[in-house]
């Protein structure tokens, strides 16, 4: 494919009807049902992190309410002139307005003078004013009575990733909807998705790691998929994954949780010296132990075993692991893992800060003996 006709993941898989959005469930089901009983808001405030879906959601919402041929499902019919238009990127109807850059009085005057103007097609105008939390307190204050008292055919779609920057003022005139952050098994399946639209041979595990590097951003995964498959071509494996984003194998945590649980201080250093030989970073290594005996505490029981988010085989290896682990050992190991986090970031000797919780941490059942 031409360099030229490359379109990001992002926006080429950009959900364009409710049916499509991932890991929304609730949200589009409430805009939906609004939209079939015909109890349409004046306004409405989508907040959540970034790359969940706030504004496409915005963007399906304002196509929806102006489709001529509305599906009993509330989906658009992408068949009138209105959706054609929207599908095209020609709408009139809907207006988007960054506040990041656009935070002043004159653009919010200019948009309310805006808001006057019928729409030519269809029954509504829809504004969607992106990280609404930048806009100045004079902005803020010139938008007030527009947002309480609009014209009948204006709507108003507020997006941020700040809600608590926003005044009460405003969240008082707006619906309220919170989006969640990305399940890694959501992301996991969206990606699976695109690869096979994309002919791409990906592994399970690979894709995984990626939806958990994403850490709950749909638009961050698929940034990064289309990362790997330029380096790694059409086949994306598990370790072309970790090679490529500089993560470390879960092997490394299998391993170092084994000499700890052993009492196997100079095979635990070792490794250790090895994992920083290979360029990765110390403290990244200890919050990602943190996390390890996490996870290995969530599968020493069945009932909390379905929160590990990791692939089928990843979770073996954890049930096998926490059957070998005493429960004190990985709630000491928790605590040990958690205050060499904090003095990390104080302590001058970063290596040793390091070392000397490894050497804690393989003396655990040791100590617990002579008790």
């Amino acid at each position: 494919m031409d360099q030229e006709q490359f379109v990001v993941s992002a926006r080429k898989y950009r959900p364009a009807s409710f049916d499509t959005v991932v890991g929304q469930l609730s949200i589009t089901s409430t805009l939906r049902s609004a939209i079939v009983n015909k109890q349409l808001a004046q306004a409405y405030l989508f907040c959540g992190p970034r790359g969940v879906g706030k504004t496409t959601c915005a963007r399906i919402f304002a196509k929806t309410i102006n489709c001529m041929n509305l599906q009993p499902n509330a989906e658009p019919c992408n068949e009138c002139e209105s959706c054609k238009a929207f599908n095209s990127g020609r709408s009139l109807n809907i207006h988007e307005l960054d506040a990041a850059s656009n935070n002043g009085v004159d653009e919010i005057r200019d948009l309310v003078e805006q808001v006057r103007i019928l729409p030519q097609i269809g029954k509504y105008s829809v504004y969607i004013i992106d990280e609404v939390h930048m806009l100045s307190s004079a902005a803020f204050n010139a938008f007030l009575k527009t947002l309480e008292e609009p014209p009948a055919h204006a709507v108003f779609i507020l997006a941020t990733t700040e809600k608590h920057k926003i005044i009460p003022t405003i969240l008082s005139r707006c619906q309220i909807y919170d989006f969640n952050r990305m399940k890694v098994g959501d992301t996991v399946e969206h990606l699976k998705y695109i690869a096979q639209k994309e002919g791409v041979a990906a592994e399970e595990e690979a894709l995984n790691v990626i939806a958990q590097k994403a850490d709950g951003a749909m638009r961050d995964a698929l940034s990064i998929f289309d990362q790997i498959v330029s380096f790694s071509g059409k086949e994306v494996t598990y370790d072309k994954v970790i090679k490529n984003l500089n993560v470390l194998d879960y092997d490394y945590y299998f391993r170092l949780t084994d000499f700890f649980n052993k009492g196997q201080v100079a095979e635990s250093l070792l490794l250790f010296n090895e994992i920083l030989e290979k360029g990765f970073d110390a403290y990244n290594l200890v919050t990602g132990l943190g996390k390890h005996f996490r996870n290995l505490l969530v599968a020493k029981d069945k009932a909390t075993v379905q929160l590990l988010e990791v692939s089928a085989s990843i979770k073996e290896r954890y049930l096998r692991q926490a059957g070998e682990c005493d429960v004190n050992f990985l709630y000491e190991a928790l605590k040990i893992s958690e205050q060499c986090e904090v003095q990390y970031k104080m302590r001058m000797e970063k290596r040793l800060c390091v070392e000397i919780a490894f050497i804690k941490l393989s003396q655990i059942n040791e100590l617990k003996k002579k008790v």
